[in-house]
């Protein structure tokens, strides 16, 4: 891979776009870009023009000449790309908005990436996915793919051991954030720190040593529930036990209080559903906010409210995998690769999260060593529901995903469990053509959301 650099990202209108320049810009030394182009679907138009024309001016502001082009036409853009990005949300917040208010009326957790909203997600995305990766294996077939769409691990898994698709690396903000606030609570630099990683997206847990092989993880436990502790800004901070922390010698990511403390979360989540909306509801506000300050034409640098949002630094992840990849650097990295023995008690086809190290031939994964019995136990588990949930999504197979709705912790298994998982597929009948007969059946039947704002956005064809 000589000379300029062609950067794809799908998604382009997304509202971390400029995260996404600013990282680019910054490693220009290493990463000699000539173009970048952003694309995006119909719906996505007004914002990608305008993310675009701020991508410019970024541009522009530096020393560096590169030209930002925007488009619809996802094809035009990934001919002869060296590197593809993706950052889409299928059927934008409006769908995350139904993912986090059905199970919320039926007591049940709703959230992003994790439960039912979490599998969701996966089952509107990994069609799509597949369609990204037809179009780069005939336009762009010698690219790199740098996924940070949610939920990663599974996206990635699909990729890789479903679609084929070797050279691809699917990152997340968590271990990112982490690795930037831990260092300070141990009084060193993250250069004195060796991490190591083990789990799969949005479930793992890491230790950490310092320069002389002290294991520093009981500190870092002790830290664990204060604010500046690590934990990302979107995951609401329940107590975790700390005894129970110990007893495993191991961080557990954020995402773990929603299985260790479920219901303190659980009645978190309701609580803030029936005071203001749910979390993509007061995203939504966020992002109009953020959009109408990227229209200010003398702005060309990305703005402090960004930070508001739950991903603050997933693009300077994506960035930093680039730079390692293009100017071959070996550099650690937390991130989700073929598991190939990291983790002994996960098949080695398995996509995991985990410490490795990343060159010109992509993510090295590194050996964690054995897991805790419980833990592996919680591992297995999730992994058997991210394999069920990502076959659901390629077969529409109804059977299949109400094993992974069985099997999934934060799902309440009982009388409510099919009424989730009809009213979902009903109410995201649009971008899940691969249910379409189970779908038709469930709307015989008169299967409906009898939420008022989910019914509001069925009526105006969301």
């Amino acid at each position: 891979m000589k000379g300029a650099i062609k950067i794809v990202t799908i998604g382009g209108g997304s509202s971390y776009t400029p995260e996404l320049m600013e990282g680019f810009i910054k490693r220009y030394e290493d990463l000699p870009i000539k173009e970048i182009w952003l694309v995006d679907i119909e719906d996505g138009k007004e914002k990608v023009e305008i993310v675009g024309a701020l991508a410019q001016r970024m541009w522009d502001a530096s020393p560096y000449d590169v030209k930002v082009y925007t488009t619809l036409d996802r094809r035009e853009a990934l001919k002869d790309a060296d590197f593809v990005t993706t950052q889409f949300r299928v059927g934008l917040l409006d769908a995350r908005i139904k993912d986090e208010r059905i199970p919320s009326l039926y007591g049940m957790l709703g959230q992003e990436t994790n439960g039912a909203g979490g599998m969701f997600k996966a089952f509107r995305t990994i069609p799509v996915i597949g369609q990204i990766i037809e179009d780069m294996r005939e336009l762009c077939p010698d690219a790199w793919l740098i996924n940070f769409t949610n939920p990663s691990g599974m996206v990635t898994e699909a990729v890789i051991k479903h679609f084929g698709w070797k050279k691809c690396i699917g990152l997340c903000n968590v271990p990112t954030i982490a690795m930037m606030a831990e260092p300070k609570l141990l009084g060193k630099d993250i250069s004195q720190l060796n991490y190591r990683y083990a789990g799969i997206n949005h479930f793992h847990w890491h230790k950490v040593f310092d320069e002389n092989g002290n294991d520093m993880t009981p500190i870092l436990i002790d830290h664990i529930n204060e604010k500046g502790g690590g934990t990302p800004a979107n995951i609401y901070q329940a107590e975790f036990p700390l005894e129970l922390l110990h007893s495993m010698n191991m961080v557990p990511c954020g995402y773990h209080r929603y299985y260790y403390m479920k219901q303190a979360m659980l009645e978190h989540a309701i609580e803030e559903f029936n005071e203001g909306g749910t979390r993509a509801e007061q995203m939504k506000q966020v992002e109009h906010e953020l959009f109408e300050i990227y229209k200010n034409a003398e702005l060309h640098e990305k703005p402090e409210q960004l930070g508001k949002r739950g991903g603050a630094y997933y693009s300077d992840a994506a960035c930093e995998s680039i730079r390692a990849i293009y100017a071959n650097k070996k550099i650690h990295m937390v991130v989700s690769t073929q598991n190939n023995g990291a983790i002994s008690c996960l098949d080695d086809d398995s996509i995991v999260e985990v410490s490795s190290i990343i060159s010109a031939t992509g993510a090295q994964p590194m050996a964690f060593g054995k897991l805790p019995s419980a833990e592996k136990g919680w591992l297995q588990m999730m992994k058997a529901m991210e394999e069920c949930t990502i076959e659901a999504a390629l077969t529409g197979d109804y059977g299949k995903a109400l094993e992974a709705f069985v099997l999934n912790p934060l799902v309440e298994n009982n009388e409510n469990t099919t009424k989730v998982l009809d009213e979902l597929l009903v109410a995201h009948a649009k971008y899940l053509p691969q249910f379409k007969e189970k779908i038709e059946e469930l709307k015989a039947k008169g299967v409906h959301s009898t939420d008022p704002v989910v019914m509001d956005l069925m009526e105006h064809g969301h």
